[in-house]
């Protein structure tokens, strides 16, 4: 079940922002070792960085999640109007 009012999470949640974050960089991941690997002798280095980048983001979105934003929940803390 969608929370009331997923627009606003969708747009504010810092969980959200730090999860399209490390999807972009899970995405980027493949791209950029490959061109690495033609340009760049020993691409071993971004190969750590772009999966502890991508990791961190991730992490990060896990303890975003937990914390009520204000901005978004209210003192509701995202229930809908019927459950407050």
């Amino acid at each position: 079940m969608l929370v009331h009012n997923w627009r606003a999470v969708l747009r504010r949640a810092w969980s959200v922002r730090l999860m399209v974050l490390a999807l972009l960089f899970i995405v980027l991941e493949p791209v950029i070792n490959v061109v690495a690997a033609t340009w760049v002798p020993g691409n071993l280095n971004i190969q750590l960085a772009m999966s502890t980048a991508s990791g961190l983001f991730a992490a990060a979105a896990i303890v975003a999640r937990v914390f009520v934003q204000q901005n978004i929940s209210g003192e509701s803390n995202g229930k809908p109007p019927a459950e407050r």
